[in-house]
């Protein structure tokens, strides 16, 4: 097997930000269109206000301008801005963002886990707890005309002040970059409010808002934290062994590539490497999904941030801190996020043309009707201030990253690395899935399955003579007869003479008597083939079995049966994806008879043997040519041209694979088939969840744009509707997170 998989597939499209509400949005790349130098050079910056597609798109529009500056890539999970220019310092930079009211400091990657530890600076909670008080108290006087006018006024303003100057200055600095996002659209709905005399339902506004939004970052931090939850997976130290034997505590990023570490029961892994000493249970959830501890000996790979359960273990360093397959995983699913899923696409272009539109709509209905109908001018401008309140497609932005960071965070814990949010929502269209056998399928280890004694004299020492010349020889199926030989504890006779012979087997003299062991083909070649052998031959090769004879100079004595034994969970795997609707194709190098009786083992619709790898393309490319949308599954270079061809290509065992984690469409990180069927249903259960968002936000906005042309809707009223449909949709796509 080979751990190389394929290449990526085209791109699926970029994100070029929101003009709306506070989101945990997907880290994306923007080309800004400008052609590269060859002096361009990459500068990180951490932005601690940058946390939303509000904050990207007045990023994206002021350095878009600044010359120089060829590309950008938003991670707003980790709060970093990677701009690619070749501007002689990072000043102007800096400046830039620095003019949008947020603080811009360079970074190093690789900070991904100092940094998101670092707790957010506390922010007072008096201010919004004075202007809830004075909103309400602002309301009451009004109600119960207990005070003058200019009373309410000052009260009101006190509420707007103490809970709106951060909105007010967020709006600003959108309108002055000629952007209509929330901030902007509330600021201008509260002054007006506040200048047609409506002051207690301007502070309520605000107030209401501002808890809003208070309440929807709380929300969303679980999105953000389910990614950012996987760093804390990892120790901060291990013990390693020092020069003069002693054993020390150290920091795991100053621990180099070879260093011995030891791990005690219960201690988490703090690299990924090779067991040398001890043996013992771990708990490797947290990167394959497995729900059982795997036994751990000498020789096998441990994990970063696996938890040991049972003896101590000692074991090499095989890979850096950044490079383990925890540290991959982490990058990769943030990267992952990238990749617009296509509802998430349309949103995006939805918005720009929605956001512009309701607002020139809420012109007309200020302007139009009081000027050419006669209304009244002040009904007409509160409806257009109750319209802006609405106006921002807040619950519409916000419902796709939030379903698609949850989603991929959910596959990640059960061990399933998903390369996009196109691959997540893609998965529900697949009804058609092509495996490769070996490795996928099987275990990809052949093992004795049957012995037959042919001669009665030597039914008890056959085993013992073909296992004495299998070790001599490095064929697979040799190594399974020679393994079984150990494992019912036969001790091997010495071997004289020895001999391969190509394509057919190896000879041998033992005890000054020649034998030897091979296939069918030797069999004939030497002469001493049967109608009956056949028979016998030809039964266990339909059952998808390698047979081996063994022969002295008289005839046959035995045959030995060999086969890639199937995987426990691939006959539920297969049945599960059959009760999805999904039909099953294998793609095999094997013969056709071997195949057939791999797939009726495990209940597949079809098989087909004897491919190349150009043929395996082939079956994809007919598939695609019936209507089918087809996922291939494979573990070799050898489906690397399948797995490119098809909609989303599934890389089994990729723990540990630098390859197949970096290329892989969805890598599952055990050799699990039935992971595939519960990424079907994940997807299913993430298209099904994108769908009602949208639908609940757009039902809702035009229900309430037409309470407000019938003049029955308030501004109050509108910021429960656009802010309570937005807190309805971020907690539907947290679903996806539960257990």
């Amino acid at each position: 097997m080979s751990d190389s998989i394929h290449t990526h597939k085209p791109d699926h499209g970029h994100d070029h930000g929101h003009s709306c509400c506070s989101a945990k949005a997907a880290p994306s790349v923007v080309n800004l269109g400008k052609a590269p130098t060859d002096g361009a050079r990459l500068s990180n910056f951490r932005i601690e206000a940058m946390d939303c597609p509000t904050e990207q798109t007045l990023i994206q529009n002021k350095l878009g301008k600044l010359e120089g500056v060829q590309q950008l890539e938003f991670n707003l999970i980790n709060r970093v801005l990677g701009v690619t220019h070749d501007l002689p310092n990072d000043t102007p930079i800096i400046a830039a963002i620095q003019s949008l009211g947020m603080q811009a400091e360079p970074f190093t990657p690789g900070q991904e886990k100092e940094t998101s530890d670092l707790p957010a600076p506390a922010k007072p909670w008096w201010p919004l707890a004075l202007s809830g008080v004075t909103a309400l108290g602002a309301e009451v006087i009004h109600f119960t005309s207990a005070a003058p006018e200019w009373v309410v006024a000052m009260v009101a303003l006190v509420s707007i002040l103490s809970g709106g100057l951060g909105t007010y200055k967020k709006g600003w600095i959108a309108l002055k970059n000629r952007n209509l996002n929330i901030n902007a659209l509330m600021s201008i709905a509260v002054t007006g409010a506040v200048l047609i005399g409506q002051w207690p339902e301007a502070a309520m506004v605000m107030f209401l808002f501002t808890v809003a939004e208070l309440i929807e970052a709380k929300s969303l931090d679980r999105a953000r934290n389910a990614i950012s939850g996987l760093m804390q997976m990892a120790p901060e130290q291990a013990t390693v062994q020092q020069a003069d034997g002693t054993w020390q505590v150290q920091a795991v990023k100053a621990i180099t590539l070879g260093a011995r570490v030891r791990i005690r029961p219960g201690e988490r892994v703090g690299l990924d490497g090779d067991v040398v000493a001890g043996r013992s249970t771990i708990d490797q959830a947290p990167i394959t999904g497995e729900s059982l501890p795997v036994e751990k000996t000498v020789g096998d790979k441990v994990f970063a941030g696996t938890i040991n359960q049972a003896g101590e273990l000692e074991y090499t360093v095989t890979a850096a801190a950044d490079h383990s397959t925890l540290a991959r995983i982490i990058h990769a699913v943030e990267q992952a996020q990238g990749s617009r899923a296509p509802t998430q696409r349309f949103v995006d272009q939805f918005s720009k043309i929605y956001t512009p539109a309701v607002f020139v709509l809420a012109l007309a209905v200020a302007i139009i009707p009081p000027l050419f109908m006669g209304a009244i001018w002040f009904d007409w401008i509160y409806r257009a201030l109750v319209l802006l309140v609405v106006a921002c497609p807040c619950a519409l932005v916000i419902s796709t990253p939030v379903t698609i960071v949850s989603g991929l965070a959910a596959a990640a814990r059960k061990g399933i690395l998903i390369k996009g949010g196109v691959y997540l929502e893609g998965g529900h269209k697949l009804d058609y899935l092509a495996l490769d056998k070996t490795g996928t399928i099987t275990h990809g280890k052949p093992v004795q399955t049957d012995y037959v004694p042919l001669d009665p004299t030597v039914e008890a020492s056959a085993p013992a003579l073909a296992a004495s010349l299998a070790t001599r020889s490095d064929h697979p199926v040799s190594h399974a007869i020679a393994n079984a030989a150990v494992d019912n504890q036969l001790a091997p006779h010495a071997v004289d003479n020895f001999a391969a012979l190509p394509g057919r087997g190896v000879r041998g003299d033992i005890n000054g008597q020649t034998y030897h062991l091979g296939n069918h083909r030797l069999v004939e070649d030497l002469g001493l083939c049967s109608p009956a052998l056949e028979e016998k031959l030809f039964a266990l090769e339909k059952q998808g079995k390698s047979v081996v004879l063994l022969l002295d100079n008289s005839g046959p004595l035995a045959l030995f049966a060999v086969a890639d034994t199937v995987k426990d969970s691939s006959r539920e795997a297969i049945q599960q994806l059959h009760e999805l609707g999904i039909k099953t194709l294998m793609l095999t190098g094997d013969n056709v008879h071997t195949a057939e009786a791999i797939a009726a083992q495990v209940g597949m619709d079809q098989a087909r043997g004897d491919l190349l790898p150009g043929d395996k393309l082939q079956a994809i490319e007919d598939l695609y040519a019936s209507g089918h949308r087809v996922g291939m599954v494979g573990d070799g270079i050898n489906d690397a041209p399948a797995l490119a061809r098809s909609e989303i290509g599934f890389a089994m065992a990729a723990a540990g694979t630098d390859t197949a984690i970096e290329t892989a469409d969805v890598a599952l990180m055990d050799d699990d088939l039935r992971k595939i069927p519960a990424f079907i249903r994940l997807s299913r259960q993430t298209s099904s969840i994108l769908k009602q968002n949208i639908a609940l936000a757009l039902v809702i906005k035009a229900i309430f744009l037409g309470f407000t042309f019938a003049g029955v809707a308030t501004m109050w009223m509108a910021v429960f509707a656009d802010m309570g449909v937005s807190l309805l949709v971020v907690f539907n796509g947290l679903r996806l997170l539960r257990k």
